[in-house]
This record gives C-alpha cells, sequence and structure tokens, in this order.
C-alpha cells in the first residue's frame, strides 16, 4: 500500500501536536511496511524537525511552503497549492491520500480522501470564547472551504468523538466519520525513574486554549514548571544534562523556553503531576506523553479529556484555577492516592493510546476505503 500524507510543518500552530502526530503517523506506517509520501505545508523544516526521517526507509518527503487554510493570506496559496497535490498524486499513483488539511479534502483526484480533524478556527472560537468567530470576509472563506473540504472527503477522522460532533455540528455531517484516537510510541519515555514532588505543564502563557496561566493565578505548595512551548528545540553544542530538574523558588512558578526531546523527557520522567490546564486540546499529545512517564494528571473537566482519560485523571472544575491548585495539593498531601493516579493514566494509555493501536485503526479504514473504491470501479 502507498499513501500520501500532508502535513503542518509549523511549530507552535494552533495545531498543537501536528507534527509530533506527523511523526507517528508515518513512523508506524512505514514500520509496517507501507510506501509513505509526506508533503509538509507552513514553511520548509529545520533538518532537526526532520532528523526522524533519516532511517526509515519507504519514505520519500516534499516539503514545501504553501500557506495553511488557517493563515492569513492562505486563499491566494490554495489553488496553487491544489494543482501541486493534484499533479503529485498523478504522479505517484499512491493508494490512499490521508490529509491533515482540510482543503484539501475535495481534491479533483481519483483516490480515496482521509481528512483528518486535528483541531480548525470555528470549533476553537467556540471552546476559547464560548461564542462563534465574529463573521469577516476571511473567515467566511475560511469557512467554506472547511466544509468543502470536509463534504469532499471519503472519510473523516477525528481525534475523539467530541471532537467529530463539533465538526459535524459546525461544518455538517461528513459522508463517513470514524474516531482514531491519537497514540505515542512507548518507548520514548521513561516511567520508572523516582519522582520529585513538582507539577508539569507544557503550553505557552498566551495561548488561550491551553491556558496554562491558571497555574500562575494561585499559590502552590509543590514546585511547578511550564514549558512555554510545545515545539522542541535542537540539540545545542554544549552538551545537556540527562537530569534535568523542575525548579521554583517559594512564591514563582518557573517558565522554560523549549526544550530539546530530551530535556523534554527527563522533566516528564521527574514530574509526579502534571497539569492538563487546556480548554482545547484536540490531539491531547502532551498529556499522552505525561501518561507515558507515569505522571499522575491533573485535568480540566471538559468533554474531550473525560473521553479520553475516564477515571483515569483527577479532574478540576472547568477553568478553575482555586480548583486546579486544591487538586494539585490533595495529589501532593497523598502520597499513596497520587501512585495510583500516576498507574492509571500510565494503564490506560498503554492500553488505548499506543501508536501500534493508532496504526492497526487507520489501516484498517484505509483498507475498507481501498476496498470500497475497487467494487465501486
Amino acid at each position: 500500500m502507498h499513501v500520501l500524507v500532508t502535513a503542518d510543518s509549523l511549530s507552535g500552530s494552533s495545531l498543537s501536536g501536528s507534527w509530533t502526530y506527523t511523526r507517528e503517523l508515518v513512523t508506524g506506517l512505514v514500520t509496517r511496511g507501507v510506501r509513505v509520501t509526506l508533503v509538509s505545508f507552513g514553511e520548509i523544516p529545520l533538518p532537526d524537525q526532520t532528523s526522524w526521517m533519516d532511517h526509515l526507509h519507504g519514505l520519500d518527503y516534499r516539503p514545501t511552503a504553501f500557506r495553511l487554510e488557517w493563515m492569513q493570506e492562505a486563499e491566494e496559496d490554495l489553488a496553487e497549492s491544489s494543482a501541486f497535490l493534484a499533479a503529485l498524486v498523478r504522479e505517484i499513483r499512491p493508494d490512499i491520500l490521508h490529509l491533515n488539511q482540510f482543503c484539501y479534502g475535495n481534491l479533483a483526484v481519483d483516490v480515496p480522501r482521509v481528512v483528518m480533524a486535528q483541531g480548525d478556527l470555528i470549533t476553537w472560537t467556540h471552546a476559547v470564547h464560548n461564542h462563534a468567530p465574529r463573521p469577516e470576509r476571511s473567515l467566511a472563506w475560511y469557512r467554506n472551504t472547511v466544509s468543502q473540504g470536509l463534504a469532499g472527503a471519503d472519510a473523516v477522522v477525528a481525534p475523539s468523538a467530541w471532537m467529530l460532533d463539533r465538526i459535524s455540528a459546525c461544518y455538517g455531517p461528513p459522508q463517513r466519520g470514524e474516531v482514531i484516537y491519537p497514540g505515542r510510541n512507548p518507548i520514548f519515555f521513561n516511567p520508572y525513574l523516582s519522582k520529585d514532588d513538582c507539577v508539569l505543564a507544557v503550553g505557552r502563557m498566551v495561548d488561550a486554549g491551553k491556558q496554562v496561566f491558571l497555574l500562575t493565578q494561585q499559590p502552590h505548595s509543590v514546585p511547578v514548571c511550564i514549558v512555554g512551548a510545545e515545539h522542541t528545540v535542537p540539540v545545542p553544542r554544549i552538551p545537556i544534562r540527562a537530569d534535568v530538574k523542575v525548579s521554583t523558588d517559594e512564591t514563582s512558578v518557573a517558565i522554560r523556553g523549549p526544550q530539546t526531546e530530551a530535556q523534554l523527557r527527563a522533566l516528564y520522567s521527574r514530574a509526579s503531576i502534571y497539569a492538563a490546564t487546556s480548554r482545547y486540546d484536540p490531539l491531547g499529545m502532551a498529556a499522552l506523553e505525561a501518561a507515558f512517564s507515569r505522571c499522575a494528571i491533573v485535568a480540566n473537566d471538559i468533554p474531550s479529556f473525560r473521553e479520553i482519560w475516564g477515571d483515569a485523571a483527577l479532574y478540576f472544575r472547568t477553568n478553575d484555577s482555586t480548583s486546579l491548585a486544591e487538586r494539585i495539593q490533595m495529589l501532593n498531601d497523598d502520597r499513596p492516592m497520587r501512585r495510583a493516579y500516576a498507574e492509571l493514566a500510565y494503564s490506560r494509555a498503554r492500553e488505548r493510546f499506543t501508536t501500534k493501536r493508532m496504526i492497526d485503526d487507520c489501516l484498517q479504514l484505509y483498507r475498507s476505503l481501498a476496498s470500497t473504491r475497487s467494487m465501486a470501479a
């Protein structure tokens, strides 16, 4: 089987975690013997962003700098990027298109098209601001483009039933809707280190969807560290320490900038509690990485987190910093409870949210669509 995958390569984009999702998808497919052509949009990635591709035999990577549908002036690029993609499809003749952008769902090619609904401006605005976005010409174009892409797709995949429901409510029900939960490879994380008494969160302070700023609104009796960006950075020339510690003084929260993958892994492995503060986080990659590192998860009480984590997380009142601080205090004071929640999150991640399970579900969908297309022919 040959799958063409499109991706958003922009670090810190509105679709947080999208490049990580792409890496897991592409690596998982290639490992299973699938031939993959990967096309990225948004910007040409730096070498450190693509180093994971170096030993993937069966991967053909085509980076581009076409603007994505959610970006300003994207309308100017869409016709050209669509023509580029259609020409590439005719050239390489893939069996399936796995599109991580909405706008190519109605691409004029005779190949089954899967659109992955990782997040969008309309559902983001509803979740973050509790109202529909104000009507503007650019937004009307965006809504129309997304609607046409979703309507044209042979299948729309969402990372949760909540997201599929929101997409259907905002844009209309797709021809075929599927929920495939994102996965991570447990091998990247260390769940076996002894834990420090500290809290970790990942997200930019200015990101209203991540709202890690909730952690700065109340005092905490335990050190809190916020990694202030979702994307990792290149390994510096000076060797990094593998035993990075979460630290803070008595009255403030430690805020770090982007970390290397090794540094972020070390922070996860040492943190006893992960604060999943988001009010909008369709992919939920950071909480998943924390779970694979055996952190206890304190999560905002929103439908997507309830769906993903069930009783394996301790929830705080929706968007309430006081309740968040109380839950953190509760876990820090009760070590057996903290260890129990850490074990629940770890077990749930291992059972439900591995890359293997995600790839199994994707391949089943691909084969179903290819079989339907061949029978129709």
